[in-house]
């Protein structure tokens, strides 16, 4: 009785055992961690970690590289219009400064001539010195470009003194500030007056011949080139005469 007792007893331990055995190897080939070193497992754990923390370093590096190289372009883009704009700013405040010298300096001489013409006295006798001093001055204006005092010096000359002997002069000069602006076509018509009001004046030949070039840059090349012919027919010695010339003989050669 007891042998037999005995021996069942050490089956049912060897039983146990091998379900013991059976239960290890499954749970190892589960990969549970009880067949795993403590040792392991922490290595493990530690590198997770690690791979976590790599992980988020790249995605910030990647996050910081491309904010950086926005904001590199941003500032280069920045400095490109601020260069820009310094030289647009620089340039323009300069031609400004230029222009508003330039306009300063016509004002003080407009303010000047203005008073001029206010304070001086009508002349009383034709030829005075009074309307030697008015062409003069409208001489000089016409000269340095003051195109509109002298157009008006001129045409007051003209109306205050129609007879006297700068008339024919004063009427020429009104046609050479028109002239000088590019306003042929009036231009034209005070010229051709220099020939009806002053025939006999020493103006006429030069009258004539502005009156032609005015009529070329109005593109009457016929009525230009009878005013030339008429110059040289009724003025043949003078110079203007001989520029009617050449003026001519170009016409034809083309």
């Amino acid at each position: 009785m007891r042998m037999a007792a005995a021996v069942q007893a050490a089956a049912v331990r060897s039983r146990r055992a091998r379900a013991a055995g059976v239960l290890a190897l499954a749970a190892c080939v589960a990969g549970l961690p009880a067949c795993t070193p403590p040792q392991l497992l922490t290595l493990r754990s530690g590198l997770d970690s690690l791979r976590a923390v790599v992980d988020t370093m790249n995605v910030r590096d990647s996050v910081a590289y491309r904010v950086l190289q926005d904001t590199r372009r941003e500032v280069a883009e920045q400095r490109d219009i601020l260069l820009s704009t310094r030289a647009t700013t620089g340039s323009t405040t300069r031609e400004l400064f230029e222009q508003m010298s330039r306009l300063q300096g016509k004002l003080d001489e407009v303010m000047g001539r203005f008073q001029q013409i206010t304070q001086r006295a009508p002349a009383t006798e034709p030829g005075g010195a009074d309307a030697n001093q008015l062409y003069d001055q409208a001489s000089q204006d016409l000269a340095q470009g003051r195109y509109a005092l002298a157009l008006q010096s001129f045409r007051e000359l003209v109306r205050r003194f129609p007879s006297m002997e700068l008339s024919d002069n004063a009427q020429y000069g009104i046609g050479e500030c028109l002239f000088a602006q590019s306003m042929f076509d009036s231009a034209a018509i005070e010229y051709a007056r220099v020939d009806s009001l002053y025939s006999q004046g020493d103006k006429v030949p030069a009258a004539l011949y502005k009156l032609a070039l005015s009529q070329e840059k109005l593109g009457r090349t016929s009525e230009a080139k009878k005013t030339f012919e008429a110059l040289i027919r009724r003025h043949p010695l003078s110079g203007e005469a001989q520029l009617a010339r050449e003026r001519l003989g170009t016409s034809r050669r083309r």
